[in-house]
């Protein structure tokens, strides 16, 4: 249903270096690069994820509630991007561990203070 989720930003190269490097390990890879967007996708899946300059060059904010959440293949792989997220500057919004049965996540904010959540479904 989602065709791709976008996040402004502040810092493009910044955030463009947080995402390449976050997404290698979730095994993502840019589609798209332009000097104020850039697009990245998983083989064989239809949603993407973006981060944009704003269009009416206005400061980038976040959203009250809005969180991009990230899927995993399995608890290591949340564990592990968690920490590599906060080592690349995300603030911790909720350690790795389960949320309810069946459900792993792990919460944090990029350098835009943007919420994301690296999560499986076991």
């Amino acid at each position: 249903m989602i065709g791709y989720t976008s996040l402004g930003t502040n810092d493009l190269q910044a955030a463009a270096h947080f995402y390449d490097t976050l997404f290698d390990l979730l095994t993502a890879y840019r589609i798209f690069s332009a000097p104020d967007f850039i697009v990245w996708a998983c083989e064989g899946k239809e949603s993407k994820f973006s981060i944009h300059a704003p269009h009416n060059k206005e400061q980038a904010t976040v959203g009250n509630g809005v969180m991009v959440a990230l899927s995993a293949e399995s608890k290591e792989l949340v564990d592990s991007s968690y920490e590599l997220a906060l080592s690349l500057g995300a603030t911790c919004e909720g350690s790795p561990g389960y949320r309810m049965e069946g459900f792993y996540a792990a919460y944090f904010r990029d350098l835009d203070g943007n919420k994301l959540n690296v999560h499986v479904f076991e």
